[in-house]
């Protein structure tokens, strides 16, 4: 069996405020994404919801950046999604359309269809990543990028804690009911989380202070779903502000 020749590589980045994060978050997505493109030609990077990749899309959405990058050979995916229409307030993609791709050439982008029936809108996805990523029956499509967040329950994309999605190893997109969040959910499965070439996590607020100390206790047993993300042939890289990594202290 071919050995691989990379393991995991863990970081830690700690800025003042959110629009610090931005611009360190913006530097690692740059420099993930020169590579990609001069190594396979295409970035292809998933982002999720709520509000703190808010400012990076913010950032990312300046005339300085949208030269900066090529955005021709960017592909974007979703994470996860909120099962409601486009337009709603709640929207993953509505979020990142508003904020981001409304203002950058960016052509090739796929949305997950939250509008449409939960179960019919996973599968529906997974033949996207399928045909995009020109998968094999039992590949795993590998991101060169996927931005996540976490919540102060330890959720990550909309994998939540003690939630049978956690022990999905057959699907690359599933949908659920999640219970705490009283609606449905569409996103990723771990194994595709696990498999991409860079797993970048961003964290505020000094509530998730405790949740966060947890999840980069490498001695600490994994049980949180944000835990469960160790990509073993990656980069995983928490970019926090001071108040998630001090408790605000």
């Amino acid at each position: 069996m071919q050995q691989l020749s990379r393991s995991i590589h863990l970081s830690l980045h700690i800025h003042k405020d959110p629009d610090a994060m931005a611009e360190r978050a913006a530097h690692i997505l740059a420099a993930a994404c020169d590579e990609a493109v001069s190594e396979r030609g295409v970035f292809r990077m998933a982002i999720s919801g709520g509000k703190t990749p808010l400012p990076l899309f913010r950032l990312l959405s300046r005339k300085d950046w949208t030269d900066a990058l090529p955005w021709d050979k960017i592909s974007v995916f979703w994470a996860d999604e909120r099962c409601c229409s486009p337009d709603d307030p709640a929207s993953n993609y509505g979020n990142a359309h508003k904020e981001l791709l409304s203002y950058v050439p960016c052509t090739s982008y796929y949305r997950m269809r939250g509008d449409l029936d939960p179960e019919k809108a996973a599968l529906e996805y997974e033949q996207t990543l399928r045909k995009e990523f020109m998968l094999k029956e039992g590949e795993i499509p590998r991101f060169d990028m996927i931005l996540l967040g976490m919540g102060e329950d330890g959720h990550t994309a909309s994998l939540f804690p003690n939630s049978p999605a956690l022990y999905t190893r057959d699907r690359l997109v599933i949908d659920q009911y999640v219970p705490e969040r009283g609606g449905d959910r569409l996103t990723l499965t771990l194994p595709v989380l696990n498999n991409s070439r860079c797993c970048l996590f961003m964290v505020t607020g000094k509530e998730k202070h405790s949740v966060l100390h947890r999840a980069l206790n490498l001695l600490d047993k994994p049980e949180l779903p944000a835990q469960l993300v160790h990509p073993p042939v990656g980069d995983l890289i928490w970019v926090v502000d001071e108040n998630a990594a001090t408790g605000g202290k």
